[in-house]
């Protein structure tokens, strides 16, 4: 018998976070079920994000399908945003992480609606993909019936891989031309929006930190900032430093040092970077994760992370352990919003007066800090790595018979009569003649 064809199509060989999803999600599947399917992937692009994250050696590239498929898949993946989910398999999963906001854009239901299963990264993801509802109306504007998820909807969450990223407290060679010895660490895209609105929050976070520490006169932290827009040019860079720098000159008095971090990191380094003893504190003003793996790759280490308290993340950010500051649900703001963020939706805003109370509060009393969220290794080792990842894909995914095999068809052998092959001679009835 043949091995069930399984396909998955999503970006895997982008530097992106769909990619790192698709990365583990592919070597999670291979592990599960590579012995029993054949996988082949159809690499994708995603949006403007780097392409070759892959080196030439890696086995993944192996299973790539460059060409056209010459057969239908008997269980096909993609991974990606909702509304380009095509059901092209026999059996079709959809694997995306989910929405940063309170609604699913419409789009998004109706091509969940064409898989026969959808897997979101976080209950946060879950709760709004089930939860959200549109109106369908005719060309007459009259409503003529519900869009809502129809399909099932499950939780996989995106596992640490403790092969890559795992505590080892090692100075690194990143920060060497930084001096201060207490740093924040922020690690995210600086995405669309005005000043306090882009998704990642950025700006209230630089003005929270610069508030909060300008009055110091001895020894101040510094803000590392390890982002770009879309992509790592020099442009992007200097865009960068720009706002960074208007920000800035908004605040009078000493004020402490941000750092920029820009450019391309392997997850080798991502690791040594969030080790590095000078980076004391993860921080992230986010105003939604559909799941937000930095902050995981992140958890790890065992140092405290301060963040909000609403969104995909709070999956894994153990309370006891870490700082959620609170905040209100406010609008999408239209300088952020596009096809996937929808101005009628919310997301989080954090109380930036009480995320400066707490930034000043772990600089000062650390060490009552980092004996609490040391205990995060060991709960992260325990529920959020890529081992237990794929035994959850594993339980999810469907029993595929594998195909038959075509049948030969076997003729009887034909009798040698008189040193030829001879056909049989076919005997017909005597007819009987019948008189007029």
């Amino acid at each position: 018998m043949n091995k069930p064809l399984c396909v998955v199509s999503c970006p895997i060989d982008t530097f992106s976070g769909y990619g790192a999803r698709s990365r583990d999600f592919v070597r999670s599947l291979i592990k599960e079920k590579g012995e029993e399917w054949d996988i082949k992937i159809i690499p994708q692009r995603w949006g403007d994000c780097p392409w070759n994250f892959l080196k030439d050696n890696d086995p993944l590239k192996q299973r790539f399908i460059n060409g056209q498929m010459n057969q239908q898949p008997d269980i096909w993946f993609q991974i990606t945003v909702p509304n380009e989910f095509q059901p092209i398999g026999k059996y079709n999963i959809g694997v995306t992480a989910g929405i940063e906001t309170t609604i699913f854009p419409g789009d998004f239901i109706e091509g969940m609606n064409r898989m026969n299963l959808n897997l979101v990264s976080s209950e946060h993801s879950k709760k709004v993909a089930q939860a959200t509802q549109f109106e369908k109306k005719n060309e007459q504007g009259q409503v003529v019936g519900v869009v809502k998820c129809e399909k099932p909807v499950e939780v996989l969450f995106e596992g640490l891989d403790l092969d890559t990223y795992f505590k080892k407290p090692t100075k690194s060679n990143i920060l060497n031309d930084i001096k201060e010895d207490f740093c924040f660490l922020f690690t995210g895209h600086w995405l669309q929006g005005e000043f306090g609105q882009d998704r990642k929050d950025i700006g209230t976070l630089i003005v929270t930190f610069l508030n909060t520490f300008k009055g110091l006169s001895k020894t101040k932290p510094a803000l590392i900032l390890k982002t770009n827009h879309s992509n790592y040019s020099l442009l992007d860079r200097e865009e960068i430093l720009t706002k960074i720098n208007v920000i800035r000159k908004g605040i009078e008095g000493n004020l402490p040092n941000i750092y920029l971090l820009h450019g391309e990191m392997t997850d080798e380094e991502m690791n040594q970077l969030n080790n590095d003893p000078k980076v004391k504190v993860f921080t992230s003003f986010t105003k939604g994760e559909g799941f937000g793996r930095p902050l995981l790759e992140a958890a790890i280490t065992g140092k405290p992370i301060l963040t909000t308290h609403w969104s995909g993340h709070v999956d894994f950010i153990h309370p006891d352990y870490n700082i959620l500051i609170g905040g209100q649900l406010t609008n999408v703001h239209p300088s952020a919003a596009n096809q996937f963020l929808l101005k009628e939706s919310q997301w989080f805003t954090i109380n930036a007066e009480i995320a400066g109370k707490a930034m000043k509060d772990i600089f000062k009393h650390y060490k009552k800090y980092i004996e609490k969220s040391r205990k995060q290794t060991q709960y992260i080792k325990d529920n959020w790595t890529f081992n237990i990842m794929g035994k959850k894909l594993n339980s999810l995914l469907p029993t595929i018979e594998a195909a038959p095999q075509m049948q030969q068809l076997q003729l009887p052998k034909l009798k040698k009569i008189g040193g030829k092959t001879e056909l049989p001679k076919l005997k017909l009835p005597k007819l009987k003649k019948i008189e007029a």
